[in-house]
């Protein structure tokens, strides 16, 4: 899509705490987390947003897509409306209510809204959809095509297999981990890119750097269970840490906040951030940007300010779009206060490595990457 290569700029599951009677959508003039009824442009149009349980101050994945919405607003004068979850039995409700509010494009922000989307998506043919890393699901959870759904997916194997190369290149220790929020599939096409980037890392350069927290042959590994539980997230880095990892790369979203509480507590401790650039959305807490060394980006932003204009514009259908390192919708952040501290012989290997990954000369595979574009 023509705006991805624009800016590089988890999905959640909620405990099911709440009564199934969703929040109310929000409009505007609430600050962040709302929408708001009509842009600047005067246009008719309204796209919509529901966020995931992980809500849309995650300095990650929602957030990232709300910034889309917020951008789409702005740029190109549409109406908006958002309604931000806090538990999965929020997602229905929450989906319904942005549908009788009379959204043209309701966009469902992660993997676990799939099945609310399948069915909302069924059951108004005359409203589009658009969901944020899934396609639409049954009630079953089997994935299913409609004319009204757009998937939005990202490779995000790609990208995390130059942050594991990375991280095999920076650690002084011999040992890097990672560990995922939900054992789903948007949270180990991470795992299983960092650790065949290590594993690319070792072959190249005769070196035994090894991967705690995910073992990709028997897609087993340290899953918490939590997108929202932080003191899951430090305890786990604390283990890494103690047993001689000195990056981490968490992919739980919210919960990540417990990797850099841990990271800060101990000398040469490094993080990699996912989904966002961690060190800009954390820009309030400068101890925990100085443990980032990168982040694995999807451009989520991006991707959704483009689906918006395809519907304003009466364009919207339902190919599915797949992030790559090729069309710039994954990729690697800045090293930020690491720059110096990253070689110019391993920036050079990355350069190599991206564009070898680009060409097919090296393969990245995951059983959990989408579909390449058709």
């Amino acid at each position: 899509m023509k705006n991805i290569s624009r800016a590089l700029a988890l999905t959640g599951a909620g405990i099911l705490t709440l009564a199934a009677c969703g929040t109310a959508p929000e409009t505007g003039g609430d600050g962040g987390n709302a929408g708001s009824d009509g842009g600047s442009g005067g246009t008719d149009y309204k796209a919509c947003m529901v966020s995931d349980s992980g809500g849309w101050d995650d300095k990650s994945f929602n957030e990232s897509s709300h910034n889309g919405l917020e951008a789409a607003e702005s740029e190109l004068g549409i109406q908006t409306q958002t309604a931000e979850s806090t538990a999965v039995s929020d997602f229905e409700p929450n989906i319904n209510n942005l549908v009788s509010a009379d959204c043209n494009l309701v966009f469902t922000v992660g993997f676990l809204l799939a099945p609310a989307t399948g069915n909302a998506a069924q059951a108004n043919p005359d409203v589009n959809f658009a969901i944020v890393d899934s396609t639409a699901q049954d009630a079953d959870g089997n994935p299913i095509e409609l004319d009204n759904v757009k998937p939005i997916e990202f490779n995000t194997a790609e990208a995390a297999f130059l942050a594991g190369y990375l991280a095999a290149g920076m650690s002084e220790t011999g040992k890097v981990a990672t560990y995922g929020g939900m054992d789903i599939p948007t949270v180990t096409i991470f795992m299983d890119g960092y650790a065949d980037g290590v594993a690319h890392y070792n072959e190249k350069n005769g070196t035994d750097v090894e991967v705690l927290g995910w073992n990709k042959d028997s897609q087993s590994g340290s899953i918490i269970g939590s997108f929202e539980d932080q003191s899951k997230g430090k305890a786990v880095s604390d283990e890494f840490y103690n047993a001689g990892a000195d990056i981490v790369m968490p992919v739980a979203g919210p919960v990540g906040a417990g990797t850099l509480a841990s990271a800060k507590e101990g000398e040469g401790r490094m993080v990699i951030w996912v989904d966002a650039d961690g060190y800009e959305t954390n820009s309030s807490d400068a101890e925990a940007q100085g443990v980032i060394l990168t982040s694995v980006m999807k451009l989520m932003g991006e991707a959704v300010q483009d689906v918006a204009e395809e519907g304003s514009n009466d364009s919207f259908d339902n190919s599915p779009y797949v992030g790559t390192l090729e069309n710039g919708g994954v990729g690697l952040a800045p090293f930020h206060d690491f720059e110096d501290k990253v070689s110019d012989d391993l920036k050079s290997e990355l350069d190599t490595l991206k564009q070898e990954i680009i060409d097919g000369t090296v393969t990245v595979e995951s059983e959990a990457a989408p579909a390449p574009e058709s």
